[in-house]
């Protein structure tokens, strides 16, 4: 996978869960997959279509998920779980909304698909077999959130 596809999703999630939980994200190991790949329990899908075509999942164990929606919805809030299911998706609808803000500024256009949300444990998400890079946020006081960021540029049709 191209860094220029990637660094939009660095530099975008690190910005929103600054703003959003009010820490200074700092960056784990990168790593790479052959596909995209998660056994987080507690999972939030984007798609991105356009001039870029893939998708990316934010991963995150029940803690973590737990910690961030307190963060986000307020400590004296005791959220049931469509609640905080739908503060979490809110959460990567902003990261990507960014991040395709981001490649738009570097030329591609690309819109994001409503987020889905996939939880449990001893779940495996695994879809599209296009190759997939995972960069992991340390979200201190939180966690990590893993980003599965699995994106191809859609071939160009040539005219006739």
């Amino acid at each position: 996978m191209q860094a220029k596809f990637v660094n939009p999703f660095v530099s975008g999630a690190q910005e929103v869960v600054g703003m959003v939980l009010a820490v200074e994200p700092s960056l784990g190991q990168l790593a790479a997959r052959p596909r995209i790949f998660t056994s987080q329990q507690f999972n939030v899908t984007c798609g991105i279509t356009g001039d870029l075509a893939g998708q990316i999942i934010y991963g995150m164990s029940l803690q973590t998920a737990e910690a961030i929606t307190k963060k986000m919805l307020g400590d004296a809030l005791v959220p049931n779980e469509e609640l905080a299911a739908s503060a979490l998706s809110e959460l990567g609808n902003m990261i990507s909304g960014t991040c395709s803000s981001k490649l738009h500024s570097a030329g591609y256009t690309c819109d994001i698909t409503p987020p889905t949300i996939i939880q449990g444990t001893n779940v495996s998400i695994s879809t599209i077999d296009i190759p997939a890079l995972v960069i992991p946020l340390n979200l201190p006081g939180f966690g990590v959130l893993e980003i599965n960021v699995s994106l191809k540029e859609r071939a160009v049709a040539q005219a006739a």
